[in-house]
Parts: structure tokens; sequence; C-alpha cells
């Protein structure tokens, strides 16, 4: 006898995208969409048995960068590791396509220094079989992944393939530059890109130390791209900016919005340098959705810091004279040099140089460095610092930091929080969480291999802000659930899932809600020419489901590959009947 359904999750607590309160039900899945939610009698091929588990819809993750690993790899982890089902990469104006064969070494090395993926993994793993970003998109359709993927259209490539060398050395663009990115740009969101995404940001730079070459685009060059992008009828802009002049960098960003009618949303966070400015940032959106504008910012939903360590990018003897002398040893041998006694003294002894590289500007910030045991608290309290631990043993913090890492063989590591973090809490990320034109953000998922694993955020999501904060109010675990689902799914056009609804796409969580964890962050070394990475895994996912097939089952992948790419936005589906 056939069976009326693929699949039946039975008697979980559905938190079903809406922001509605949580309810008991069961889901039953169909050809890869939610073909039922209630009281089911119907049978199914497969069933999972949910009593006492959350039901949720597959996590929507907005920012990554994604777009080498998704050339050489099936699996999108560690963000298919945490709930994530859709992720959207050509965030930042980085990526690799358009690009003329010429270009790649010069993409390479962009991507290595704003992202932190070594020049070897991606010069080994990427297999440029395309020049034109239509062609990449053909590349990426023909393979199969654990998650979908979204691609936006990068800026950085766009200007170089049709600029050159003027455009990595930011020279203004001239009026045939113009109309050749914008008519490349509305090719692109015909092609099925998501969008189109660019950065203002100082510090994103090369390897070889030069800015991206969008930091100075002018208001006139993405003007022309967001027309194009309107006549095509299709895609979002994603930009990342300093925002050091605040009003007229987000009056500029309102003013592409009004004029091309196309969807906009920036990265969001509080700042060292500017605290406070987030509350204005808050403000003006909250006037461009008043007067219709749909403008909304992307915030990370903890401190977006960097993890120092003997295996990673830096740490905080990266400078001194001594260890740069062993730096290159293998790990054990290092090891072995930092607990000799005399090798340690003469370390400790020494001033490091000049600590300017990007990331050891935090290497010394010993009030906001914390180590990492067992599992991360991402809002530490100021009393289990470096600082504070070192002024309770009475001793220098550089001996604090360098037990640490001599922790477990070598492997332990330290957590400097810095933007979201100004206060010493998470008070204004709350905030900004709870406005509704946020949606959480900046996971970076895919990239920083050597300095954070923030593609962890879905979970933070989950356990921090609806379970295990103590150091303020939460949220509720149907606004997160909406947050990080629903909300981001249409940030980016996609109104075909981020709800269980019937008629929605299949893309589910089981969550042991009670169970789940966070681990702490781990260096494996599983990328092209045997390239380190930092990942973090999680405990508590009983299920994930993409398209209807179950890709993981208690955190361990069961081999399905649904994930495709998405090409274009998607419409709210058309409600099956119910059975």
């Amino acid at each position: 006898m056939e069976k009326a359904y693929d699949l039946i999750i039975r008697g979980g607590t559905v938190v079903d995208g809406t922001g509605a309160a949580p309810f008991q039900a069961d889901v039953a899945v169909r050809d890869g969409l939610i073909a039922a939610v209630g009281q089911l009698s119907g049978s199914a091929a497969e069933e999972i048995d949910a009593r006492g588990l959350l039901v949720t819809p597959g996590f929507v993750d907005i920012h990554t960068h994604y777009d080498a690993q998704a050339t050489w790899s099936e699996q999108m982890a560690p963000s298919s590791w945490h709930g994530v089902t859709t992720v959207v990469m050509g965030n930042c104006g980085v990526g690799f396509a358009p690009c003329r064969p010429a270009d790649h070494d010069r993409l390479i090395q962009l991507m290595e220094g704003v992202e932190d993926i070594p020049f070897p993994v991606l010069a080994d793993g990427i297999p440029w079989n395309w020049e034109s970003y239509t062609d990449y998109l053909d590349s990426l359709d023909a393979r199969r992944f654990d998650v979908d993927i979204g691609s936006q259209l990068p800026h950085a490539a766009l200007r170089v393939f049709v600029m050159g060398e003027r455009g990595v050395n930011r020279e203004p663009a001239t009026p045939a530059d113009i109309a050749a990115m914008a008519a490349l740009a509305g090719r692109a969101m015909e092609a099925g890109s998501l969008g189109f995404g660019t950065s203002r940001v100082l510090a994103h730079r090369a390897s070889d130390g030069s800015p991206i070459a969008t930091l100075t685009a002018s208001e006139e060059e993405l003007t022309a791209i967001a027309m194009a992008m309107a006549d095509a009828g299709q895609g979002v802009l994603q930009v990342v900016s300093d925002f050091t002049d605040a009003p007229a960098e987000f009056a500029m960003l309102r003013r592409l919005v009004e004029r091309s009618g196309r969807p906009l949303s920036f990265s969001l966070a509080e700042h060292p340098k500017y605290p406070g400015r987030h509350d204005d940032m808050l403000r003006w959106l909250s006037e461009a959705a008043a007067d219709g504008l749909v403008m909304r910012g992307q915030a990370p939903s903890r401190p977006v810091g960097t993890l120092f360590g003997l295996e990673l990018t830096f740490n905080p003897f990266s400078r001194h004279p001594s260890y740069v002398k062993i730096q290159d040893l293998p790990l054990a041998e290092r090891v072995a040099r930092l607990r000799d006694p005399a090798f340690r003294a003469a370390l400790l002894a020494e001033d490091p140089a000049a600590e300017t590289a990007g990331g050891m500007y935090r290497s010394r910030t010993w009030d906001k460095m914390y180590p990492v045991g067992e599992t991360v608290d991402y809002e530490p309290d100021p009393a289990t610092s470096v600082e504070a631990l070192a002024a309770s043993r009475g001793v220098d913090p550089y001996e604090v930091v360098l037990d640490q890492m001599l922790t477990n063989e070598g492997r332990g590591m330290l957590y400097a929080p810095g933007l979201n973090f100004v206060h010493n809490n998470l008070d204004s990320t709350r905030a900004m969480l709870s406005h509704p034109q946020v949606v959480p953000g900046l996971s970076d998922g895919g990239a920083h291999l050597g300095m954070i694993c923030d593609a962890s955020f879905p979970t933070t999501n989950i356990v921090h802000w609806t379970r295990d904060r103590t150091r303020g109010p939460k949220l509720t675990l149907e606004h997160m659930v909406k947050a990080q689902c629903r909300d981001t799914a249409e940030t980016v056009g996609l109104y075909d899932r981020g709800l269980i609804a019937v008629g929605y796409r299949a893309d589910l969580n089981v969550i042991d809600h009670a169970g789940l964890t966070l681990l702490a962050p781990e260096v494996i070394y599983d990328m092209p020419t045997g390239g380190r990475r930092i990942v973090q895994r999680a405990k508590g996912y009983v299920a994930t489901l993409v398209a209807g097939q179950v890709t993981y089952r208690d955190g361990q992948p069961t081999g399905a590959l649904p994930g495709r790419l998405i090409r274009g936005a998607k419409t709210a589906p058309t409600a099956l009947a119910a059975e």
C-alpha cells in the first residue's frame, strides 16, 4: 500500500517561523515540501520521533563566504553542522566571478587578505572552469550539496573584470566602465544571482596590503548597478561599510534604495570606536521602513572577535623575536620549546615587535581576552579575563596566555571579543536583534579559517539567547527562530522557505533544546593542500532535513546531498491540500 507521505516528524514542539508561540504537532513531508501540519493519522515511509524535541524550519544564513569551498566540497561545513539548510555567499564584494585567467591570483590574494583563506588552499582547490559569472553559476549548478546555495555578484571581481589594473588601484570608473559593470550586473541577475555584494571597509585588504577595489566606488557606480538590477527585476543589495561618517553613508544607501526600488541590507554592529552609533542606525532603519523602503541590518548574534592560539593565524607572541624563530616548527616541537624553562623565561622577558598586522591589535587587550574551555562563554564576565586572572595569581598576563595556549598539547585558545562587546555585555546586541528591521547575519561561514569560527552563530541564537543568558534578558524562542529562518530568507528574496507551513520547502531541524551544546572551537586540516581551518561542532541537532531528505542525524552526515544552487528569488508557495 502506498504511503501517504515520504516522512513524518511525530509529536514535536513546532516553532514554525511565524513568531507564533510553539505548539505540538506532526509535520509531514512529500516530494521535498511540507505536505501537512497537525495531528496526522496517515503513514509515511519514514518517521522521526520528536516527542520532547523542537521542530523548526532550517536556518538560513545569508552572510557566508563559501564561494571557493562550494567549488570543491559537497559539505558546506561547519554551517551545515549548525542546522543551516540555506547559505548565501558573495558577500563583502569578494568572490571569484567574473574573472579573466590573468586575474586568478588577484582575486585569490584578495580573498586571502579579506577572509583569511590561505592562497595555496584556494589556488589548489578552485577549478576555474568559468570566466563569466553565468558560467560560474553553471559550474555550481552541476554540483550537489548538503545545503542549498545562493550566490551574489561580488563587486570587487566585477570591477577588476571591467577595469583591470585601474579597478585594483581604485581609480574612478569612467562612464564606459560604469555602463559595462551595470550591463554585467543585469545579466548576472537574469542568470540567477540573488544580489550584489560590495565593501566599503578599509580593513578589507588583499594579502599584499592593498585596499579592496570597491572601497571608494562612487555613488554613481553603485546607482548604475542598482538600476540594472531594477531593470532585471531581481536582486538585493548587500553592503559592508565602516560608516565613519554614518549619517552621510546611510543617506547614500537610502538613496540607492529610493532610486532603484531594490532591497538593501548592511552589516550592523557596535564598534568600540563608535559606541552607541548603532542606536542611530536603528532609528534610521525605522524611518526608512516607515517611508516604505526595504532596508535591513544584519547583526552578529555574539561578539565578533579573534581567537588566538599556537595553531592559529595569530597569538600574543607572534611578534616576539624568540617566537618568530620557532613559529614554523611543527606544533609538538614548538610546545616542547615553549615548555623549556630557559626559553620560556627569555620569551617572557622580550618586548614584541610592532603589532600592526591585521588581528594583532587585540593581542594585548588583557581586559578583553578570555581563556577558552570545553565550551565558550560568548558573554564572559570581566572577572574571568586574562587581566583579572593575572592579577589574582600575581603574575604577568603573558604568563596566563602562555599557560592557556600550552593546554591540550598546545591547542589551547584565547578569545578576544571586539565588535558588539563594547560595554562588556551583549545588551546592544539584544537591542539590535530585537529590532524589526534587523536579522542575524555576519557569520562569515567558510572564511577567517585561522582566526574565528562564527559559522556557529545560528546555534548561539538558540543556546545563548533563548536558554542560557544570565547577564541580561533573553529573547524568546519563537522570536529567534523567526529571525534566523523566515526573516533571513525574506531578506534575500527566498519566500519559499523559513516557515513550517503547507507548501513550503521541507527544510527542517529537529532539536534537543535542553541538550543543545556549542562545543569549543578546534583546528582540523581537511582543506585542499592539507590546509588548516577552525571549526566548531554542536551536540543536540537530532536531525536536519533539506528538501525533505535527512542530511544529518545526531550531528553526523547521512550522505544525502539534496542541496542545489538557488537561481533567483523564490515566491511564496501555493498551499497544498492537507491530507
